[in-house]
Formats: structure tokens, sequence, C-alpha cells
């Protein structure tokens, strides 16, 4: 179930699994409840306070205004309440908790102490806008207030404790209920941003495997359909091989698109040395490959082989080359090197396609993700050098074997 940013209902959060399955997750009240909760208890008390006045058999112009005062300290208290109040009251927040105050003991003088249960909102609104250490002080002292006050009027102590525990009851309440719709609200935002990230990083990762995969397939099919071209006249039984060989490119990018619509990808870096070799080839490009023997983790494998796949585009779009030595050997005791290097290498050399692609970020990306990096120069002879050093392995990944094998041909 897709998160939303709203305030109505229930938010229930889901638990992603492998194949998508998502198992419900525990329901969440909306920002909307958690503020009627408050509104519910806020009248709760103010129905207390009520039923205090109506016992004292007051005057109906003092009912009156008691009844007013009751409802102006609910709603400043409820303004206090709201998410971000602090922020938006700003300075302002310290003449309206004096008024607050003000509304609070000074109708203790008219109604007697009974009226001293709105002191418990008073001490909610100093833990939600004061600092820490000074609120809790503060509230101390407003709770203490409702034990002394009431014990110099003639009350028992125990009727004088039951008023201050009240009093500091009502504040821990309206406190946490105001704090638990902050928190919700907080959650409910921070959730639609990570599906908002995560709809970024999967386009991202889209984007990327596209570039990486289909930048070579295309070029390869490019060079192979031109050789074709030379060779239908005068080798056509050559000119049908390459045909098949275009035939299973297109084959495999196919399927290529297909894994990066689903998200599972793996490619092998001996799969891949292959096939730089026949499309460098095809190009007229001279190829030594030298492979060291060793294990490496799925992982590193896949990144590895498209660090080739890119790098071979690069050699193929963006360079002059006529030779080319790509070599794979370990060194230290847990990291590989796969490292690229062409001749011909020319700035002002570039495919003529419009968009120039973003290769080389985004396997510096790709590798540092799996802790390793990316190294590239270019002298000024135009000899152009890719090197790509990663961990041979990765926690909780199984390795597979790279095979020895040298391919010769003109070396720079």
């Amino acid at each position: 179930m897709e998160p939303r940013n709203r305030s109505e209902g229930t938010i229930r959060p889901g638990v992603e699994t492998e194949g998508g399955a998502r198992h419900p997750g525990p329901v969440l009240p909306a920002p909307r409840l958690a503020r009627g909760i408050l509104i519910a208890s806020l009248l709760s008390y103010a129905g207390m306070t009520v039923l205090n006045l109506l016992d004292e058999k007051l005057s109906p112009g003092a009912m009156a205004i008691g009844l007013l005062g009751l409802v102006g300290i609910c709603l400043m208290q409820y303004f206090h309440s709201t998410p971000d109040a602090q922020r938006r009251l700003g300075r302002r927040k310290y003449l309206t908790l004096g008024i607050q105050a003000l509304f609070t003991y000074f109708p203790i003088v008219v109604y007697g102490n009974w009226w001293g249960t709105m002191a418990g909102f008073l001490g909610g609104s100093l833990l939600l806008l004061l600092p820490t250490r000074p609120a809790w002080a503060l509230y101390g002292v407003v709770s203490a207030s409702m034990f002394v006050s009431p014990l110099l009027s003639g009350r028992t102590w125990q009727g004088s404790l039951y008023l201050s525990q009240m009093t500091m009851l009502c504040g821990v309440v309206v406190y946490g209920l105001s704090h638990l719709s902050q928190v919700i609200q907080a959650l409910l935002d921070t959730r639609s941003e990570l599906a908002r990230m995560a709809v970024t990083r999967e386009r991202l990762r889209f984007a990327r495997d596209l570039h990486d995969l289909l930048g070579y397939s295309l070029s390869s099919i490019t060079l192979k359909s031109e050789l074709i071209r030379r060779l239908i006249p005068v080798q056509p039984a050559q000119a049908v091989d390459e045909v098949a060989e275009v035939l299973a490119i297109s084959r495999q990018s196919l399927a290529d698109v297909r894994t990066v619509a689903s998200g599972y990808r793996e490619m092998s870096l001996e799969q891949e040395l292959l096939s730089a070799r026949s499309v460098l080839m095809a190009a007229e490009v001279g190829v030594r490959t030298e492979v060291s023997p060793g294990k490496v983790s799925r992982q590193v494998d896949t990144v590895l082989a498209t660090v080739l796949r890119e790098a071979v585009t690069n050699v193929l779009r963006h360079s002059k080359a006529d030779s080319c030595v790509i070599s794979v050997a370990r060194f230290g005791q847990e990291r590989i090197r796969l490292s690229v290097v062409n001749d011909g290498a020319d700035p002002a050399h570039r495919d003529v396609s419009p968009d120039s692609g973003s290769g080389l970020g985004n396997l510096a990306t790709r590798l540092e993700a799996i802790g390793g990096r990316l190294i590239f120069s270019r002298s000024d002879d135009g000899v152009f050098r890719l090197e790509a050093d990663a961990p041979a392995s990765q926690p909780d990944e199984p390795t597979v074997p790279t095979r020895e094998f040298a391919i010769d041909g003109p070396a720079i």
C-alpha cells in the first residue's frame, strides 16, 4: 500500500519483502485522530471545571464570566498545543503564557481553588513552549502553588494534595497528547519523504542501468552492422557470422532491458571480457586481455563487468583507438583491480549523439556502493587509462571464480 501524505483516516505501513510482497504493519492514527483525542481531553478537563463552578452556586453573571474565561483558556491551550506553535510564536510566547497565567490565577480569587484545575493547562503550555529545564521547574512551581493555595485557604492537606496532583496530571496529559499529534505528523512527513526518495532512487537506478546496458549494446550493433556492410560484397560467409553475433547482442539487450525493469540483474566479468574482445576487434582495435585467477563475489563481479562495458563503450565512442589492454588482477589481500588502457584518446572526438551520457559518474557511484573507487586519466600522447578497484568479496555474498586466460593482440 502506498503511503499517504494526508491527515485523514489511518495509515497502515507495510514491510516490503522479497518478490515485492508487503506484510501489513501496525495501524498508525493520523494527525486528525490525534488532534481529536487532544480536543476531547481538553473538553473533559474543562467539563470538570464547569461542574466545580456549578457546585459553587454562583450568580448567573459570575457563571457567564467564568464560562467565557474557560472558553478563552481552552482556545489558548489548543493554540499552544498546535504543531510548530513555539516556532510560530517566537518571543510572543512569553506574552501568551503571561495572559494564560493571568486567566488561571485571577479567577481563583473569585471562584475559589476549584478553578485551579485550569492550572494544569498552564503547566502543559509551559512544557510545550519553554526550554526543558525552566519549563519543568515552572511546571513544579505551578503544581506546588495548587497545594499551598488551598492549604492556606483552610482546606485539608488531603484536599490540597488532590488539587496539586490533578494539576500535575492535567499538565502531563496535555503535554503528552500535544506531542503525540506532532510526532505522528512528523512520522507521516518522514514516511512521505522516504517514499519520494525511494522513487527517485529507483529512477536513477533505471536510468543508470539503461545507460550502461544499451549504450554498449547499441554501439556494438552499430559497429558490427558497419562491418557487415563492408563484408557482404567481399566475404559473405563472414558477414553471415557477424549477423549471427548482432542477433545475439540484440537478444541479450532485450533480456537486459527486461531485467532492468524487474530490478534484478547480474553480469559476468568473464563474459564481458569475451564480448569486449569481439566488439573491439570488429572496430579494428587490437586487444590484449590479461586476467589473474581468483574469486569475487557476485555483486563485485557485476559491478566490474559494468565498468568494463562502459569503458569499452567509451573506447568506441570517444577515441580513435588502435590498441587496448584490459587487465584484471588482485592486489593486496582482499582487493581486485580492473584496468583498461587505450590509445587514440582525443577530447575532440566524441559520439555525434545529442546526449553524451554520464557513464563515468554512474561507474563511480556503483563502485562507491561496494567500497571501491574509480580512477581515470589521459596523458598528453592520447593514452587513456581507467582503473577500478574494489573489495573482492562483500558480506554475505557468494563468490564466483574468474578463470585465468589471455587474449593476444597488438598492445600499447
